[in-house]
This record gives C-alpha cells, sequence and structure tokens, in this order.
C-alpha cells in the first residue's frame, strides 16, 4: 500500500462524513459486524504439510505459490493482482456498454469514449507519426537563452507527484509540484520537489553496485535508440548529452534517507528565497511558466537538491537542455506515439528495470491511461454499477470498530505520558475516514478532448489537473480530499489531512468478502484498515499532530520508548535475505512494518470485541482466531520476477509481502492458535516480540 506523508496520485475532490470511532459503544461494534458465516479464507492456497510455526508463508501461501505463474505482462502478482484482476473485467464491460451506447455529448460517459477510442486506436498513432509532438519539441528547440529555458521548464511541471517519494517524480520535470497543506500547519501551499531523473532514483545513477551498472549501460543506449526512433538528428551524440547530465542531476539529488526525512527536508522559503538560496536557474521565469508568480510561499521539501539543481541549470550548455527536454518528453509520451517507440520503451522499463515478458495488451493499458488522467470520471461509472450501498455501510462498521480499538490499545501503553495519549486519542477520534469513493466528484467540463488525437488529449487532461490543484492554494486543507480512484486496487493514510482513503477496488477478495465471517474480514480488509490508522503514529506519522501540523507532541521519554521498539522491529526485519547477500532493509521499511503490527494488533482486538466474549464457531476445521491469521497471511500471497524483487529491497518503503506475513509472529494470540513452542524456527520470545502500541 502506499502510505506516504500524501498520496498524489489522481486528481479527485473528496468529502466524506467524520467518523468518531472511539465513541462507538459495544452495542455498535457488535451491531456493525460482518454478517457473513462462510469460511472465506482459501485452503487450496495452503499447504497443510508445512509447519505454520516454521514456515508461515510455506502454510498459508504455499499452494498458491506452487500453481501460481506471473503473467508474461507483469513484473510480480499477488492479493492485490487478484483483485486488481476482477476490477479490470468490471471496467471492461463497464467500457464495453459506453462503447455500445451513444453517451450524450458533455457527459464523463461520452469523455471516457473519447478518451479511450483515441488511446486504443494504435493504426491512427502510428499514422500520425511524429506530428502531435512537434509543437512541443519546436517549443524546445526555439529556447534561445537561460531566461527561455527557465520559462520551459516552469512550463513542463505538472501536479503528479509525491513529496516523499523520490521514485514518483514525472520523468520530463526538472522540478516537481505537489499541493498540500504545509508541514508545519497553516495554509495550503505548493510543494517544490527534486525531479528529473528517468530511472527510479539517484541510486540507479550512482550504485557501484553490477546490476545497477549494467542497467546505467543500457538506459543510455535506450536514450539513443529512443531518439533515432523519433527522426531526431545526430541522435547518438544527443544522448549522450543527455545521460551525462542526468548523471550530474541525480548526483544533485538527495539520498532516499533523507528525503524520507520529513522534518529536515521540508523547509518554508518565500518566492524571493529561491533567488538568494538557489541562484542559477531563472526563477520570475520559471514561476511564471508554472503559473507559480501570484503565491508568496512555498515548502521547498529538497532544499539542497533545488540548490543544487537550480545551479545545474546555469552551468551546463544549453544544448544538452534542449537535448533533455526532447527526449524527456517523447519518453513520457511513448505509449501515445508511433509503435516502435512504445515498444522501445518497454524493452527498457519494463523488460530490463521490472523483468516483465511483455507489455500488456492496448485494452488493459488503455483503462490505466484513463484511470491515470480521467480517474473520477471513470470511478463514477464504476461505483454505480459495482459497489453496493451495503458494503460501504459494513466497512465504515469495521472502520469505527477497528478505531475504537486502536484508541484502548492506546489507553493500555504503560509507559505513555498522559499528555501524549491525550493527543495520540484525538488523532484518532478526528480522524477522517473515507470509504469506497468520495461524495464529491472531480468535474471534468473543462477539459476539451479531441477525438482520435491521444496525445493532445493526455496533455489537456495533465493540464487540468494542474490546475485545479493550483486552485487549492492559499485555503484551508480539506481534510476530505480524495487522493485515489475509487477503481484502485490500494489505501492511504494522508498525515496532514489526518485521513484514510479506502477505495471501493479493494473492498473485495482476498481483502473483504461480505459472505465470509467476521474472522476472514478482519483478518483481511481489517488489517488493511488498521495498517493505515497505524501509518498516524508510525515512525513518520507520529511526527503530526490530530490537526495534521508536524509538531513535537511527545515527551522525550515517551519518544525513546516509541524508538527503542522501532529499532527493535528494524532488526527483525533486517534479517530477512531473499538473496544470499541481500537483506530487507529494516529502517528502510519501518514505517510499513510499524503500521503492519499495529493495524494486526487493533484489527485482531476489535475482531475479538465484536465476539461479545464468545468463541466463534469452528469452520472447515479452522477456529476463529486461525481464520483470522490465515486471511492476513493470504492477503501477502506474493510472487515476483527477481529484477523487480531486487528493485524493490534497494528502492521501495514495503518489504515483499511474503516477509510482511510474518508480521504474526509478534503476536501472543497466533503463537497460541497454532500452538507454536520454543525451537520453531519463527519462535521469538515473548520479550523479543515487537509491540509498538
Amino acid at each position: 500500500m502506499k502510505t506516504p506523508l500524501l498520496a498524489a496520485l489522481l486528481a479527485s475532490t473528496a468529502a466524506l462524513g467524520t467518523l468518531t470511532a472511539c465513541q462507538v459503544p459495544d452495542q455498535a461494534m457488535e451491531q456493525a459486524a460482518p454478517q457473513g458465516t462462510e469460511l472465506g479464507i482459501r485452503t487450496d492456497w495452503m499447504d497443510t504439510s508445512a509447519n505454520p510455526g516454521d514456515d508461515w508463508y510455506e502454510y498459508v501461501d504455499g499452494g498458491w505459490m506452487k500453481k501460481t505463474e506471473i503473467p508474461a505482462d507483469r513484473s510480480g502478482v499477488g492479493g492485490f493482482f487478484i483483485a486488481d484482476q476482477q476490477t479490470e473485467k468490471n471496467l471492461a464491460a463497464l467500457i464495453a456498454e459506453i462503447e455500445k451506447s451513444d453517451p450524450e455529448p458533455g457527459t464523463n460517459a461520452a469523455r471516457v469514449k473519447t478518451f479511450y477510442d483515441a488511446y486504443f486506436d494504435t493504426k491512427a498513432i502510428d499514422a500520425a507519426g511524429m506530428t502531435p509532438i512537434q509543437p512541443d519539441l519546436q517549443r524546445f528547440q526555439a529556447i534561445t537563452d537561460k531566461r527561455d529555458l527557465a520559462y520551459v521548464l516552469g512550463s513542463q511541471v505538472r501536479a503528479d507527484v509525491d513529496p516523499l517519494n523520490a521514485t514518483d517524480f514525472a520523468t520530463e520535470n526538472l522540478f516537481g509540484v505537489f499541493v498540500t497543506q504545509a508541514l508545519k500547519g497553516g495554509e495550503v501551499v505548493p510543494y517544490i520537489l527534486q525531479g528529473g531523473l528517468g530511472m527510479p532514483e539517484r541510486e540507479y545513477y550512482l550504485s557501484d553496485d553490477p546490476k545497477m551498472a549494467s542497467l546505467r549501460d543500457q538506459y543510455r543506449s535506450y536514450i539513443g535508440n529512443l531518439l533515432k526512433a523519433a527522426g531526431i538528428a545526430d541522435a547518438d551524440a544527443k544522448a549522450k548529452r543527455v545521460f551525462d547530465l542526468e548523471m550530474k542531476i541525480a548526483r544533485a539529488h538527495v539520498s532516499r534517507e533523507e528525503s524520507d526525512d520529513w522534518a529536515t527536508a521540508s523547509s518554508l522559503w518565500s518566492q524571493d528565497d529561491f533567488a538568494q538560496k538557489a541562484p542559477g536557474l531563472d526563477w520570475n521565469a520559471f514561476f511564471a511558466g508554472s503559473q507559480l508568480s501570484p503565491f508568496k510561499t512555498f515548502d521547498a521539501y529538497h532544499p539542497a537538491a533545488i540548490t543544487q539543481l537550480s545551479a545545474l541549470v546555469e552551468s551546463q550548455p544549453l544544448d544538452a537542455w534542449k537535448d533533455w527536454l526532447t527526449f524527456h518528453q517523447i519518453n513520457a509520451n511513448g505509449d501515445v506515439l508511433p509503435t516502435k517507440l512504445d515498444d522501445l520503451h518497454f524493452a527498457f522499463y519494463g523488460k530490463a528495470l521490472s523483468g516483465t515478458e511483455q507489455p500488456r495488451p492496448r485494452d488493459k493499458r488503455a483503462l490505466a491511461a484513463l484511470n491515470a488522467n480521467m480517474g473520477d470520471a471513470l470511478g463514477q461509472l464504476y461505483v454505480e454499477k459495482y459497489f453496493p450501498a451495503s458494503a460501504k455501510a459494513e466497512i465504515q462498521g469495521m472502520v469505527d470498530n477497528i478505531k475504537t480499538a486502536f484508541a484502548n490499545r492506546i489507553d493500555r501503553v504503560d509507559w505513555m505520558a498522559p499528555e501524549t495519549k491525550a493527543e495520540a486519542k484525538k488523532k484518532v477520534e478526528t480522524m477522517e475516514v473515507g470509504v469506497g469513493y468520495p461524495d464529491s466528484w472531480t468535474s471534468y467540463d473543462d477539459l476539451d478532448l479531441k477525438p482520435g488525437a491521444p496525445y493532445a488529449d493526455m496533455q489537456a487532461a495533465e493540464k487540468l489537473r494542474y490546475r485545479q490543484q493550483l486552485a487549492k492554494i492559499g485555503k484551508p486543507q480539506d481534510k476530505r480530499e480524495w487522493w485515489m480512484n475509487a477503481q484502485l486496487v490500494n489505501a492511504v493514510n494522508l498525515p496532514v489531512q489526518n485521513a484514510l482513503n479506502f477505495p471501493a477496488a479493494i473492498l473485495q477478495p482476498p481483502f473483504f468478502d461480505p459472505k465470509a465471517d467476521p474472522a476472514f474480514n478482519y483478518g483481511a480488509i481489517g488489517a488493511v484498515i488498521g495498517h493505515e490508522i497505524s501509518h498516524s503514529f508510525d515512525n513518520n506519522g507520529a511526527a503530526f499532530d490530530s490537526t495534521g501540523a508536524m509538531r513535537n507532541w511527545w515527551t522525550d521519554a515517551d519518544k525513546k520508548k516509541f524508538e527503542e521498539a522501532g529499532k527493535a522491529l528494524a532488526d527483525q526485519y533486517d534479517q530477512y535475505e531473499p538473496f544470499p547477500g541481500l537483506n530487507v532493509k529494516g529502517e528502510l521499511t519501518l514505517g510499513e512494518n510499524i503500521a503492519d503490527i499495529a493495524g494486526l494488533q487493533a484489527a485482531y482486538d476489535a475482531y475479538r470485541a465484536s465476539l461479545n466474549g464468545k468463541e466463534a464457531p469452528v469452520i472447515g476445521g479452522f477456529t476463529g482466531d486461525q481464520r483470522f491469521f490465515i486471511a492476513f497471511g493470504q492477503t501477502w500471497a506474493t510472487k515476483m520476477r527477481e529484477a523487480a524483487l531486487r528493485q524493490r529491497i534497494a528502492t521501495d518503503g514495503h518489504a515483499p509481502g511474503n516477509y510482511r506475513a510474518l508480521t504474526v509472529r509478534n503476536m501472543d494470540a497466533w503463537y497460541k492458535a497454532f500452538d507454536v513452542k520454543p525451537g520453531a524456527k519463527l519462535y521469538l520470545a515473548p520479550e523479543d516480540r515487537v509491540q509498538v502500541w
């Protein structure tokens, strides 16, 4: 799950009712509990010959691992893939209905049809050749000085980056812009962020690892091949300038660890500060090009990188920057340019970087493009057809119960001072939780789509999203704003909003089944809900108070205890070794791992509370507690290609799913449910079981 400070994924505006779960009485918990009676867990996924205490992942997912093959167009599969497959089928059926109909002009259905048809028609794309992109390429070639360059760099800015994930930059942007409340609280401001790399992050450029060095060689060749295929003259010389410039850009970037240190990475600058603290770029021209001139206060999220990148604009030749702009504009839009460019893009980004054997079918890519560029238009149609009100109500009841359980866990923490507990409980009580979809949808009335013009349509959608984000600046934070599409299989915690989003698409098997008994649903979607709640109290989320402002609301003694628990968990994950000599990075994945254990514990407490002191029935030979933990383990069924797994370990804040399934090792109830004794390979002595909350 994506869990940075704010997941700036797709533009959407939402409003959902406040859930004050900490005030829900036990009677409400009983009434809100799921009413299904079926087993829920997949016994055909299991390998019951394995000992749960020796190989828990094999026990819950061994059968699935043996019979599951990674599709040629995927770098990995798992629980999220399974839910995503069903969502894709639903969306495909929805598109088929729209295609057969004659939607009224000006409606979302008509916009979806226009965009989808244009994207899908590769024959027309090939026939158009490079003509659609020529105005942008000519705009780059018309740059005559560094002031022109600064204006064009500003005009390239889009609002589609995540401030705390250095891999999420739109590759054509030297700087990213993200719009939300300032980290220290107050009004909504634009964040200025490091960008400009064509590979996932700086380590791909700077690491001495032989695999990274090989990828650098392949990337350098890819730049040249793409420029040649696009008909760009002197492609090899220009490719060398582009690659050399990106090496300098990578050295200017702050590290992933520095980027993840929210307190030091964030710095409020006035507009005038940029010229003084980051000389080299004509900031007045940049702000004019990026439509940011009217705004006076910015969050310079990577100040050291901003300074160095600005200096590069001045020191590097104008032609190198023009070549870089040309390459990245082509690279970022390969899917709506001739097939030969699209194929080259897949060969590097799909095959070389992720190990994927073949590209996804065009119809599925068209759906992905719709999700990225018109997410709410498609989402509104999706939930009307596939997400019943009963499912939303049931999940909201579970959210209430798990929030109550988390608040109760805070009460029971014996090392925390009363004033720290009070603020922690206030965070839970005031947390906005969006379930399924927003009550208010993004408007696309101003989106001018042209039939048969996919490149122009993509640019128009990106520019509309950017304008919509800029419109938020200077206004109070909207705690109910959504950052995910309803049709996305994911969930997110938003610390500066003190809010959560649970899109409709994740509320289906293997995460949620209304026919299954409470043990399954609390172990599966309940753990997801608990995970996202817990992100407000992980090593990063705990830095924000109940209003979403970053401030220290901890006593020194409380903070020390909290950090000790985090270190113990990081040390635990450091021991996992997917490949000889390559271990999971416990510190990099700490936030996710804290959220996993705290969320699973809260979900378990809520499940037990829903039983009102009774024991759950045995179903299919499994007790309620066994079903709870098996359900959790099966949501983390994961199979990845080696290249993708290595990339995950090197750059991602999420540990691989098979290790996340081992979170159960830290819960006393798991040992009891499966009779795990000392001597078992996964056994942890009670004093070594990490309980952060």
